[in-house]
């Protein structure tokens, strides 16, 4: 299968935290520069309404203005927005909406309302590849029911609906089966605390929580990693790591607005049902943040 000439989903592309103000309405100006200065701190691109960019409990507005005010700050090659749904018709809609704004690709979890058969699957993703944009899969059968285990992205990939994969199993092995089944399909790093494993078993990406809070230094270990400078990846890695294995826990995304926080960005509270952390969560993430910080990673 034939890709577009252009991968707007290869490199460092930033699942955007969404500051919210204190009242909890979303704050654009503010989401307008933070992409912005993450672009301006050697990251590729943004991925707005990404499960960190708490879509779910965005209403569909609120939805629809976090997209454009992306393409406005920084241009819609550099935009894929996240436009998981539980119905297809839902994420078809959306995936047409990120093409109105002039978006380049879009990002689709499979079916997460239930634990749906491959036929839905495929039909899921053939829906909503209707919309004519360019669509990466994200494989988090941590989160969702369904797992896009390789023989199934590689039966996506064959039939056209889809280009590359945000894997974020954790399972590193897969990389490999992925090559083999299917290896014009793109591998994305998913999870942050398995990028180093991924970036040299090939990723051609990295769907990024962290750099939310560091993005100099995570552009840093991706482009090291992707090169296979271990010499200068592996310290990176070994320093920024208990960081990034936050973004594989429950509280993602309050430990990564926490560390924005700490590091002098804006993190700003989570909508309900989430809660801030518990206080022995926040002294540890702001402990990790702080000692980053120290290494001047910030």
């Amino acid at each position: 299968m034939s890709h577009p000439e252009n991968r707007p989903w290869r490199g460092v592309l930033v699942a955007t935290a969404l500051p919210l103000r204190e009242d909890l309405t979303v704050d654009h100006d503010r989401y307008a520069e933070h992409c912005a200065w993450l672009v301006a701190q050697g990251c590729d691109g943004v991925v707005p309404n990404g499960s960190l960019g708490e879509y779910q409990v965005l209403a569909p507005e609120e939805r629809a203005r976090v997209v454009e005010t992306a393409v406005a700050a920084i241009g819609g090659e550099r935009v894929m927005p996240g436009v998981a749904a539980y119905g297809s018709a839902e994420a078809r809609h959306w995936a047409e909406q990120a093409g109105e704004a002039g978006c380049a690709s879009v990002m689709l979890l499979p079916p997460n309302a239930y634990r749906a058969d491959e036929r839905s699957v495929l039909a899921h993703y053939a829906e909503v590849a209707r919309a004519g944009l360019p669509v990466v899969a994200y494989n988090n059968p941590i989160d969702t029911k369904v797992d896009l285990v390789p023989e199934l992205l590689a039966r996506l990939h064959g039939e056209g609906l889809v280009h590359a994969v945000k894997e974020f199993s954790g399972d590193v092995r897969r990389a490999y089966r992925i090559a083999e089944l299917a290896p014009e399909l793109d591998l994305l790093a998913g999870a942050d605390d398995v990028l180093l494993e991924l970036a040299v078993a090939g990723a051609k990406g990295w769907v990024a929580g962290y750099p939310n809070a560091l993005p100099r230094a995570s552009a840093e270990l991706y482009r090291a990693a992707a090169a296979g400078d271990l010499g200068t990846a592996l310290p990176l890695y070994r320093q920024l790591h208990p960081l990034l294995r936050w973004d594989s826990k429950v509280e993602f995304v309050q430990a990564i607005k926490l560390s924005m926080d700490v590091v002098g960005r804006y993190g700003g509270p989570v909508r309900p049902p989430r809660l801030p952390l518990p206080p022995e969560q926040s002294a540890a993430v702001r402990a990790a943040t702080e000692k980053a910080v120290a290494a001047g990673l910030a």
